[in-house]
C-alpha cells in the first residue's frame, strides 16, 4: 500500500502523533493488547499502522491481515443491504414490518406491571421499516448487553430471545414478536436488536440466506475476502484474541481465537453484531461509502439512497439527547443525529468535536470507523477490548486526525 500523507492533505509529522499516542497511552501500559489504525483522504491512504499483539497468550503481532470481531460495525453493512432492496422497489420506509413478518401484527407495548400481571396495549401505529433502521421501534437489547430492571427487558430472556446456536431468522423474528415494546414506535430512540431484525428482513424479502446475500451482493463485489460470520481453519492463525479488563485493570481473555465461538457455522448470522473483518476489508466498504456507493466500477447502492441514509431521521431534526432512552450506545448523544444505520455529527459545538456531517458507528470490542463527506476522508480503528465504553478512542483519534489536516 502506498502511504502518502502529504498527497492526502495531511502533515505527516502531525498525523504521526497517532503512533506516539497509541504506544505511550495504550500499548506500553498494557491497556490493550494491540490495535490497527487507517486514515485515508481523497482516496489516498495517509496512515496505516499496526501496534502490539493480536494474541497475548501466543505473542503473535497485529499484522496487516489480522481478523477482528467488528460486532456492531456489522450494523451499517446490514442497513446498506436492506436499503439495496429498497432501491429495488421491494418496500417503502413507512411500510409496517408485519408485511414481511406476520407475527409482528400481534405486537404489544408495555404499560405497567410485571410478570403475569404485566399490562400491555396494542401500539398506536405498527413498527415500520424506518423504525427498525433507526432504532426507534420500541425494541431494546433486553438484559443481554446492559443491566436493566425494566419488566419488558426481562421478557427477552424469559421468552428465549437469543442469537446463538441453531437460531434461524424465522425463529428469532417470531420470538422477538412476543416481547412487549418499551415505548410507542417512533417516539423514542433505543439502541437495540432492531438491526438483527433488518438482517432477517433482508433474508425474507430477497429469498436468499442473509449471509449469502451479503457475500454475493456486497463482499464479493467489493473484494472483502476476509469478511464473514464464521472463522474457518484456514484463517484461524490470523484471528485476534478478544479481551476484557479485570478489576485491577489487567487484561483477561474473553474469546480464544483457537477455540472461538465464531468457528460454529450454525450460529445465528447476526446483522446487528456478528461479522468478522480486517481493516483492509472494512476500508473497501468505507471507500465505497466515501465515493457515494460505488467502488472500482461496482455500484453497491445509489448515491441518492446513501444520501437519504446518512441524513438525520430523528423527528424535528433533533439530536439523540432529546430522544435516546438509556445510556448504552456506540455514540454520545449531544449534537448527534441518527439516520438509517448510521450516527452523524449534527452540531460540532454541542458534540464537542469537529467533523459535522460525518457518519459513523462502532463495535462492542472498541472498533470504530467514520466517513466524512465534507473532508472527503474515512478513518478505521481496530482493537479487541470489551466493553467499547472503556476508552474514548474515537474522540482522541479524531482530534489528532483533524488537527493534522493541512490544506
Amino acid at each position: 500500500m502506498n502511504i502518502d500523507a502529504k498527497a492526502a492533505g495531511f502533515s505527516a509529522q502531525r498525523l504521526e502523533k497517532i503512533s506516539s499516542h497509541i504506544m505511550e497511552n495504550y500499548i506500553a501500559p498494557g491497556k490493550i493488547a494491540g490495535c490497527q489504525v487507517m486514515v485515508s483522504r481523497w482516496g489516498t491512504p495517509a496512515y496505516f499502522r499496526s501496534f502490539g499483539l493480536r494474541d497475548l497468550e501466543r505473542q503473535t503481532p497485529v499484522t496487516e491481515d489480522t481478523i477482528f470481531r467488528i460486532y456492531s460495525m456489522t450494523k451499517p453493512i446490514t442497513s446498506v443491504a436492506l436499503m439495496m432492496l429498497y432501491e429495488e422497489g421491494k418496500f417503502q420506509l413507512n411500510d409496517p414490518v408485519h408485511r414481511f413478518i406476520p407475527s409482528w401484527k400481534n405486537q404489544r407495548v408495555y404499560v405497567d406491571g410485571t410478570g403475569a400481571g404485566m399490562v400491555t396495549k396494542a401500539p398506536d401505529s405498527p413498527v415500520t421499516m424506518r423504525h427498525v433502521l433507526t432504532h426507534m421501534s420500541g425494541l431494546t437489547y433486553g438484559e443481554s448487553l446492559y443491566p436493566s430492571d425494566h419488566p419488558a427487558d426481562k421478557q427477552y430472556a424469559e421468552l428465549g430471545v437469543n442469537r446463538g446456536h441453531g437460531v434461524t431468522a424465522e425463529s428469532f423474528a417470531d420470538t422477538l414478536a412476543q416481547v412487549p415494546l418499551r415505548f410507542e414506535p417512533g417516539t423514542q430512540w433505543c439502541y437495540s436488536l432492531a438491526t438483527d431484525v433488518c438482517g432477517c428482513l433482508v433474508e425474507f424479502i430477497s429469498g436468499q440466506p442473509f449471509a449469502e446475500f451479503l457475500k454475493d451482493r456486497i463482499f464479493d463485489p467489493l473484494g472483502m475476502t476476509d469478511t464473514s460470520f464464521v472463522i474457518d481453519t484456514s484463517r484461524t492463525d490470523r484471528f485476534s484474541a478478544n479481551y476484557g479488563r479485570r478489576a485491577d485493570k489487567t487484561l483477561t481473555l474473553l474469546d480464544d481465537p483457537r477455540e472461538s465461538i465464531y468457528a460454529d457455522a450454525s450460529r445465528f448470522p447476526s446483522g446487528g453484531g456478528g461479522l468478522l473483518s480486517t481493516t483492509m476489508d472494512y476500508a473497501r466498504f468505507c471507500e465505497m461509502l466515501r465515493r457515494g456507493g460505488e467502488l472500482e466500477g461496482q455500484r453497491i447502492i445509489g448515491s441518492r439512497t446513501l444520501g437519504l441514509m446518512i441524513r438525520n431521521h430523528l423527528p424535528g431534526d433533533a439530536d439523540l439527547a432529546g430522544f435516546a432512552m438509556g445510556s448504552f450506545s456506540e455514540t454520545a448523544y449531544e449534537g448527534v443525529g441518527f439516520g438509517l444505520g448510521f450516527a452523524s455529527t449534527l452540531d460540532e459545538v454541542e458534540a464537542g468535536t469537529v467533523g459535522a456531517g460525518d457518519f459513523y458507528w462502532g463495535g462492542a470490542a472498541s472498533t470504530i470507523f467514520w466517513v466524512d463527506p465534507v473532508e472527503d476522508l474515512f478513518v478505521i480503528f481496530m482493537t479487541q477490548l470489551m466493553p467499547s465504553a472503556t476508552f474514548n478512542f474515537r474522540g482522541q483519534i479524531k482530534n489528532i486526525v483533524y488537527g493534522a489536516i493541512e490544506d
